[in-house]
């Protein structure tokens, strides 16, 4: 009887290391460069092209949140009227600037929210955003169309979540 009883907890550890790796290949999960965030893509949801599904957090990290930015530059004027790309170039340096004032970068970004008045400029939306973001590790995001944004004249406003190491 004595034997039996190791042996049977030898035999669940071992049940559960196995389970365990099982269910990490159902699931690609990818460390960033910032050791707080693990970016995951599941095999058990729909495909997720240039987006994280989720961003799995760990504690002794800061969370920065970026408001939503639009196409205005330093002195409060719109860039790119009636220009997509401008536009959606103009916000990501806002991002961009509001993110090193708070002592992140691109590299901490988890979340991307970002809304469209027309969602058929997409594609041009994500060549802009893959030029600062982390396409290796890219932010979980959502992208929603509206039918306008807080001024008339702005396309695009994209809002951002950071976690930054302590």
């Amino acid at each position: 009887m004595e034997v039996r009883t190791p042996l049977l907890v030898v035999v669940i550890t071992v049940a559960a290391v196995v389970s365990d790796k099982a269910a990490q290949t159902k699931e690609s999960v990818k460390m960033s460069q910032n050791s707080a965030v693990r970016f995951i893509k599941s095999d058990t949801l729909p495909p997720s092209p240039g987006y994280s599904q989720a961003a799995d957090v760990r504690a002794g990290s800061r969370i920065v949140y970026i408001a939503g930015q639009v196409a205005l530059d330093r002195a409060g004027k719109l860039v790119g009227e009636g220009d997509f790309r401008a536009q959606a170039t103009q916000t990501f340096e806002n991002l961009k600037a509001a993110l090193q004032a708070s002592g992140a970068n691109f590299e901490n970004v988890v979340k991307l929210n970002s809304y469209f008045v027309d969602m058929s400029q997409l594609p041009a939306f994500r060549e802009v955003r893959d030029k600062y973001v982390n396409t290796a590790n890219p932010p979980a995001s959502t992208a929603v169309q509206v039918s306008r944004l807080f001024r008339e004249g702005f396309l695009v406003e994209v809002e951002a979540i950071a976690v930054v190491p302590e």
